[in-house]
Order: structure tokens, then C-alpha cells, then sequence
């Protein structure tokens, strides 16, 4: 193994060191995961029954409701999320069942979901273990070693309307259709996709029989499309910036990866709330089972998790040209800095 400098091993020993403090917030309220699911779930089939009732004034209308819609299909996303690192209630076997639930409305399966999601966690950052539930990314090497073709499919999937346009439909709608990256793992992931699937098929079935295909069109489908690309951008923007964390195997530590290689991406409010504080994403990987009404409150009483690692909205966007990871450099560099820097075209 690698050699660790005495300053590597304190900032490991730093990053481990917040574990036992965030520890105190983990524990869950049974009554505010009730209530933060009632007043997202509520409103979500609220807009869902009025942009039905919309198509009979103006399809544009239904429309606008169905899109606005998705963000708060953006917020059931997250719920799930946190019943799949069982945060969000003491018993198991009942979050797992809402998770299951929701992962109809979300589109995605949750065993599934949850085991690919959970091998993101172990390996975020890791240069080694690359490929499962995280956004493609090469080092500056890897990507001057492909071909012409190579180089090409990279450039196209790291573009902005393969990733946050095409990509995010894709993923959801068809990808998640399997459990890709455990079809050999058991019985256990196809079961979650293929009832995940069924359960799917009838709310269509029933969709299309109770309205035609005008409401799949107008309402499930932008609603749905919308949620994507959102959730899609928002996991972009948490792990794909300028001073991000990617390390080799031999140098790779869990605490440090999640606590510098995750942003803490400074929303405003209601946006913060739509998305459930998954915004607070460095604290969220240093420990994973706090609930996500919870993560504010860590904010609240440690002022250096709040200046961590901040990422603005107008941040965001210019990490859009961010494309290739320079080993030399530490740091997520454009395809542009690395033909000016290397020659890689």
C-alpha cells in the first residue's frame, strides 16, 4: 500500500472523527417521517387529479401542472432514497415496503436501486471501482489512451443533452427495467424489477383506460421526465465538481472520499425543500443514516460542515464543462484545459 503523508492521515483522521459526531443525529421520528411523506404524497396525487381535470380547458395547462408535478416526484425520490439507507423509520421491513412503493411512482426498483446505490457509497471516488451508480468519468491517461471512436462515445456521453436530457429518460424509463449491473447477483433483483415493472403496467393500463392516451402524454410522462432529469442533475452536481475526490485504490479512504468528494450544493428555499435536503450531500455520505429533515440541524450546530465544500447554483452550471480528471492536478478539468494543458484532443 501506499505510503500516507502525516497531513493525508490527519485529514483521514479528521473526516473519520465526524462519524462519531454525526452519529447523534441518526435516530429517526416516526411521526415527522409520517408527516413529511403525507405532505409530499398528498400534493403530489393533488396535482396529479388537477392536471386531469386541466386537459378539459387546455392541454397546455395540464401540461405546466404535470411538469411542476415532477419536483414533487423529485422529493418522493428522496424518501425512498433514505428508506433504502434505513434512515427514515426504526423497522426495517416497514421502510423497505415504502420504499418498494415508491420506487413504483419513482420509476425505479428498490432492492435494485437500493444495492447499486449502496455500492456507490462504499466506492464513491474510488479510480478502481468505477461503474456502478456513479456519472462515467476518465482521468486525463484513460482518455488519451482511447481511439478516435473512443474518445467520440466519451465526448458524446459526457455532452448536456446525453446527460441531463436524453440520459436521465433513458435511466428511468428503460434502464431501470432490469437490474443492470446484477443480472447474474439472484433471484432477488429481477423479482424487484420485474414486480416493480407489473405494478408499473397496470397504473398505465389504468391510465390509458380511464382517460386514453392523452393523460400517459400530458401528465405521467412529463411528470416523470421532469423528476429524472432533476434527480439527475442533482447527483451530477454533488459528486462532478472542479475540486471533487478521486483517488486510486492503494490511497483511497471512505471518510475523506465522502466528505471532499461530495458537494454541499447551496439551495434556496422552497427549492431545499423540494428536493429534501439531499443538497447537504457531504454530510449525507460521511454518514448515511441520518434522515434527510435531520441534515439541516447538522448544518445548524457544526459551522464547518456548512462552509464545507459549498457549490452555488451559479457554481453548478460551470461544472457542466467539467469533463476529465487530472491525477497530476487533483481536480475535474475541461476537454478544453486538457488539450491546452497535454495535448489531449
Amino acid at each position: 500500500m501506499t505510503n500516507v503523508t502525516t497531513e493525508e492521515a490527519a485529514r483521514v483522521r479528521q473526516a473519520k472523527d465526524w462519524v462519531q459526531v454525526l452519529a447523534r443525529y441518526r435516530e429517526p421520528s416516526t411521526r415527522r417521517s409520517i408527516m413529511e411523506l403525507l405532505v409530499t404524497l398528498v400534493p403530489f396525487f393533488l396535482l396529479w387529479g388537477l392536471a386531469w381535470a386541466a386537459m378539459s380547458v387546455s392541454y397546455w395547462l395540464a401540461f405546466a401542472i404535470a411538469a411542476l408535478n415532477g419536483l414533487f416526484l423529485v422529493r418522493i425520490f428522496v424518501i425512498q432514497h433514505d428508506c433504502g439507507h434505513a434512515s427514515y423509520f426504526n423497522n426495517r421491513k416497514v421502510q423497505d415496503w415504502v420504499g418498494r412503493c415508491l420506487g413504483v411512482l419513482t420509476l425505479t426498483p428498490y432492492d435494485v436501486w437500493r444495492r447499486t446505490h449502496s455500492i456507490h457509497h462504499s466506492h464513491h471516488g474510488d479510480l478502481d471501482h468505477r461503474g456502478i451508480g456513479d456519472v462515467m468519468t476518465l482521468t486525463v491517461e484513460e482518455y488519451r489512451a482511447r481511439s478516435r471512436f473512443g474518445r467520440l462515445v466519451y465526448r458524446l456521453y459526457r455532452h448536456p443533452l446525453v446527460l441531463f436530457l436524453l440520459g436521465p429518460s433513458y435511466i428511468f424509463i428503460l434502464q431501470n427495467r432490469v437490474p443492470l449491473g446484477l443480472m447474474t447477483s439472484g433471484w432477488r433483483y429481477w423479482i424487484s424489477a420485474m414486480g416493480t415493472n407489473a405494478v408499473i403496467a397496470i397504473l398505465v393500463g389504468l391510465i390509458i383506460w380511464l382517460g386514453g392516451f392523452m393523460p400517459l402524454l400530458l401528465i405521467y410522462l412529463p411528470t416523470s421526465v421532469i423528476a429524472a432529469t432533476v434527480g439527475i442533475w442533482l447527483f451530477y452536481v454533488q459528486h462532478q465538481f472542479e475540486e471533487t475526490h478521486w483517488a486510486k485504490a492503494d490511497d483511497w479512504q471512505l471518510h475523506e472520499a465522502a466528505l471532499e468528494g461530495s458537494s454541499h450544493y447551496v439551495l434556496p428555499q422552497p427549492l431545499r425543500w423540494m428536493s429534501a435536503n439531499i443538497g447537504i450531500h457531504h454530510v449525507h455520505h460521511l454518514y448515511s443514516r441520518i434522515p434527510f429533515y435531520r441534515l439541516p440541524e447538522v448544518l445548524r450546530d457544526h459551522a464547518e460542515l456548512a462552509e464545507a465544500q459549498r457549490l452555488t447554483i451559479r457554481e453548478s452550471f460551470a461544472s457542466v464543462k467539467l469533463h476529465l480528471w487530472d491525477e497530476k492536478l487533483q481536480k475535474l478539468m475541461s476537454f478544453a484545459e486538457a488539450k491546452r494543458l497535454y495535448g489531449v484532443a
